[in-house]
């Protein structure tokens, strides 16, 4: 505006490095988890609402207002929470806007004021923050359950025409031009500026550092959900129940925490295990585990189990129990019903389980950055030191490729879903 247009306007305004500017990042990158969820539960809502609304003489806005506003609230408290999870969690946008946050500040208490007691007690804060969020969330939804005694049919959509239509196209291209279009444009420009100075051998290692790290722990949370979801679905006491939900903890807890507490578990770990390393080697080092890559896999099972898990369950859910029941009293045993059975039907869901964990764990920052063995870096971390030295145009590559695993992993998801349509 400055200079092509001759306009005068003050930089401040356009100052995207501030607290304002980091709301704005959170909002484009984050409003799919609340607009995913309540787009598939409105899905599954009854015609009838709306045909009823519209005989009771409501126009369109009063009927978003009193009728899908309020059927919606659980499904978008639901979003809401994992959004606010998510924020809580970050440390990448917030270190690197300048923000003080609680990961930031358990960061630099440890590693550059070496401080690991306030650390501990900023990670307890952050902590009741989390169950604070979520018993919150438990309250606001309250009991309120919306449930069809009849055959739900499903809603009709409405094709726009004229004006409405071409509204509707922009507001929704507008979103995804800020959060996707113009990000990956401006990565892909930097990128063809940058790419001789950055794709070399040592890139390759980190691209392969990051694949083989989510994957081994990808497989491992994998496995992990399908004993836990089999039992759970076998054994329907309370001690399965409980099981359940345990998987979900993980996620709800922010890295930075989670970070803190695998270190202390592993250290002292690591202290009862010194006869062991002794033993076999007599020159072994204490911190054995605490030194290697199985302290950032095991905090990898912690953090992300729920998401495999929540796809195994669902698929297990889908399954039942008849051709369980059914091949046991063919003769077959617990193991091969489970093998010639139940995995050809569980596919889907692992394969939809397993694209979605592999994301997460390809992106994620602040348990690699705390948990991983000196001189080893993923694709993000390295994105994440480039941005923090100001080398902006050197971190486009790393981040494509993560958009890239990103889009595939979704492509997956489509074709799956239309597969399971069919």
């Amino acid at each position: 505006m400055r200079n092509d247009l001759g306009i005068q306007v003050s930089p401040k305004y356009f100052d995207i490095m501030s607290i304002y500017g980091a709301v704005f990042i959170f909002t484009m990158v984050l409003f799919p988890y609340v607009y995913m969820i309540t787009r598939v539960f409105l899905e599954k809502q009854s015609a009838s609402l709306i045909e009823n609304a519209k005989l009771l003489g409501k126009n369109s806005f009063e009927i978003f207002v009193y009728v899908i506003l309020p059927i919606s609230r659980g499904a978008i408290l639901g979003g809401a929470t994992l959004v606010s999870l998510e924020v809580l969690n970050d440390y990448g946008v917030a270190a690197h806007f300048g923000v003080q946050t609680f990961s930031t500040a358990i960061f630099k208490t440890w590693f550059a004021m070496g401080d690991i007691d306030s650390a501990l007690k900023l990670a307890a804060i952050l902590m009741f923050s989390v169950f604070g969020i979520v018993l919150l969330e438990k309250i606001l939804r309250g009991k309120k359950k919306y449930n069809f005694t009849s055959k739900v049919r499903p809603i009709v959509r409405k094709q726009l025409k004229g004006t409405l239509a071409s509204l509707a196209v922009f507001i929704c291209f507008i979103f995804f031009s800020f959060g996707f279009i113009i990000p990956t444009l401006q990565l892909l420009h930097w990128s063809v500026l940058t790419y001789k100075k950055t794709l070399n051998i040592y890139f390759i290692q980190l691209m392969f550092n990051s694949v083989w790290v989510a994957f081994v722990a990808t497989l491992l949370i994998i496995m992990i959900s399908i004993v836990i979801a089999n039992f759970c679905r076998m054994e329907g006491t309370w001690f399965s129940k409980l099981t359940s939900k345990l998987t979900l903890v993980g996620y709800s807890i922010p890295g930075a925490v989670i970070a803190i507490g695998v270190i202390l578990f592993i250290i002292q770990l690591d202290h009862k295990l010194q006869w062991l390393y002794k033993m076999i080697d007599p020159d072994s080092i204490t911190l054995v585990l605490g030194t290697s890559i199985i302290m950032l896999l095991f905090a990898y099972v912690i953090r992300f189990l729920a998401v495999g898990y929540q796809a195994v369950e669902s698929g297990f859910e889908k399954v039942g129990k008849k051709f369980f029941e059914a091949s046991r009293m063919l003769g077959k045993n617990v193991t091969q019903t489970f093998f010639q059975v139940d995995f050809p039907m569980l596919k889907p869901a692992i394969i939809s389980g397993f694209a979605l964990t592999f994301v997460d764990i390809m992106k994620e920052l602040p348990l690699t950055l705390i948990l991983r063995p000196y001189n080893f870096n993923t694709l993000a971390t390295k994105s994440y030191e480039y941005a923090n030295n100001e080398m902006i145009h050197e971190a486009s590559i790393a981040s494509l490729i993560i958009i890239l695993v990103s889009l595939c992993a979704i492509y997956l998801l489509y074709i799956l879903g239309d597969k399971e349509k069919v």
